[in-house]
């Protein structure tokens, strides 16, 4: 199991699947009270740091980050990248929620994959862009300025939640900031880590 999971992109789609399951479960139970983010319970219930992830209000919302969920799964694998990034993605999950406790404070109820898929994006991306060809550095860039130019039209800098059109649930765009740093603080947190590991190192 171990070999499997280091083979490039392989890690990557275990934590698709993991974020999958775990929003299947969640529509089950149908516990979204339970399981949605509530800064109040942060501290106390500590599961909906992850858990959050997996809550849906709509099938409309529900349908819309599965989508975005397989798109980032394929981009991953299709990107080959190391369990190093899938690890990135699995730190990221949290602290995209996390962060919400200093930069949307008033944000009292969120759910859904959106912000961790945000994450994952952005890890494929700034893995592209440090370690990719001529070419998949080429792609890498055109992808992430449409991703910043998504964000801005977002207006993540307003209301904790929105109304945009073609939704019918509130949106959070701030989640999509939060995942954005955080998959890259994360990818970046490993990328040192390992630099200073094998400086350390002694060599023959």
């Amino acid at each position: 199991m171990l070999a499997v999971l280091r083979r490039p992109g392989a890690a990557w789609c275990g934590v698709a699947l993991l974020l999958l399951a775990g929003t299947l479960l969640s529509l089950a139970s149908g516990a979204i009270r339970s399981l949605e983010w509530q800064p109040e319970q942060a501290a106390t219930q500590p599961w909906r740091w992850w858990s959050a992830a997996f809550v849906h209000y709509s099938n409309l919302h529900l349908i819309g980050n599965l989508t975005g969920l397989t798109l980032t799964a394929a981009f991953g694998w299709v990107s080959r990248v190391p369990p190093r990034a899938a690890l990135a993605w699995f730190m990221a999950w949290p602290l995209t929620h996390l962060a919400f406790l200093w930069v949307v404070p008033e944000l009292k109820h969120y759910g859904g994959l959106s912000g961790v898929v945000h994450a994952g994006v952005a890890i494929v991306l700034a893995y592209l862009l440090t370690t990719g060809t001529r070419g998949q550095r080429a792609v890498a860039a055109t992808v992430l300025a449409g991703l910043l130019a998504k964000i801005a039209t977002e207006t993540p800098w307003r209301e904790a939640v929105q109304r945009h059109d073609g939704w019918d649930i509130g949106i959070a765009p701030m989640a999509h900031v939060t995942g954005v740093l955080s998959g890259v603080a994360c990818l970046g947190l490993l990328w040192a880590g390992s630099r200073l590991t094998s400086r350390n190192t002694p060599h023959a």
